[in-house]
């Protein structure tokens, strides 16, 4: 039986204002999703929060690199220092976000510890850098840069936090959910990081996809591997309520599928959950299923 641990970290540095003077409201996902019973649905030990920085762009312009720069390296250090521990423990955190850019600190704490992997189910590749500014617009937001920055791409504040850069070996990662013709498909397919879109995902199914995957993600090629879900994955018939709800994303019964084969094999170490945003689901139906994918993955 597996020691689960449910562990907070409701940042949102990493995502641009939704309008003038808002803030990102993902820094509600967790609370939301406890609120679903989360905690003891999964059977978990309470591993308690991982407190951001403020979120204050201050006078930021496009063009600065990277907003909160300096205090997404000291949070992503500060989580980093909290799942290493539980990792050390032998326990399984499950990471409660926030946005994206949380990933970085499961990263650098895999990186602490040896060669790890990471399975991210995502609706975007979150590769922007600034060698593909051309593709993507100009490096700002952490939450649409994180898997860049953690296979060594971009700042260097960020990606090569204590001189460990990367944090993930590109060969060592496998994308599932990304929209079909995505922009970062060459790139990402050039530089060896297997992917696999929604349509191959559906044509093939998405428990073979996942297990063909796994192949290198074991020993001795690895020490094993995390599981990054972003909700933007599913459709947005679905689940609205993510800050970028772009059409044709997976389905409830085939991400559960998905899920269930990473989350079930004994070289998984980990997961977070980031991106829904509970202020764009008034009615809770969203936070409801992601709350049921995610307990259902472990059941």
């Amino acid at each position: 039986m597996r020691s689960l641990v449910l562990l907070d970290a409701p940042s949102n540095l990493g995502l641009r204002p939704p309008a003038p003077g808002a803030v990102p409201g993902v820094y509600k996902l967790a609370g939301a999703l406890r609120e679903q019973g989360l905690l003891a649905r999964l059977g978990a030990r309470e591993g308690g929060v991982v407190v951001p920085p403020r979120y204050d762009r201050g006078d930021w312009k496009e063009g600065d690199g990277v907003f909160h720069a300096d205090a997404l390296a000291a949070y992503t250090v500060t989580l980093a220092d909290r799942i290493e521990r539980h990792l050390r423990a032998g326990e399984f955190p499950v990471v409660l976000g926030g946005d994206c850019s949380i990933q970085l600190g499961a990263s650098l704490a895999m990186r602490r510890l040896g060669r790890y992997g990471l399975a991210a189910i995502d609706g975007s590749a979150d590769f922007r850098h600034p060698g593909n500014e051309a593709v993507n617009g100009p490096v700002g937001a952490a939450g649409g840069e994180e898997l860049a920055l953690a296979t060594g791409r971009g700042q260097a504040g960020l990606a090569d936090l204590e001189g460990r850069s990367p944090y993930l070996r590109d060969e060592d990662v496998r994308i599932f959910g990304i929209r079909d013709g995505d922009a970062d498909l060459p790139e990402l397919r050039a530089a060896g990081i297997r992917t696999a879109t929604v349509g191959e995902i559906r044509d093939r199914g998405a428990g073979p996809v996942a297990r063909a995957a796994l192949d290198g993600l074991h020993p001795p090629a690895t020490d094993g591997f995390w599981v990054h879900l972003d909700a933007d994955v599913l459709d947005p018939s679905v689940m609205p309520a993510v800050d970028g709800p772009d059409p044709g994303g997976l389905l409830p019964d085939e991400l559960a599928e998905l899920l269930g084969v990473l989350v079930s094999s004994p070289r998984c170490v980990g997961i977070n959950v980031t991106i829904y945003d509970p202020d764009l689901d008034p009615e809770g139906r969203a936070g409801a299923l992601l709350a049921d994918l995610v307990a259902g993955a472990f059941a």
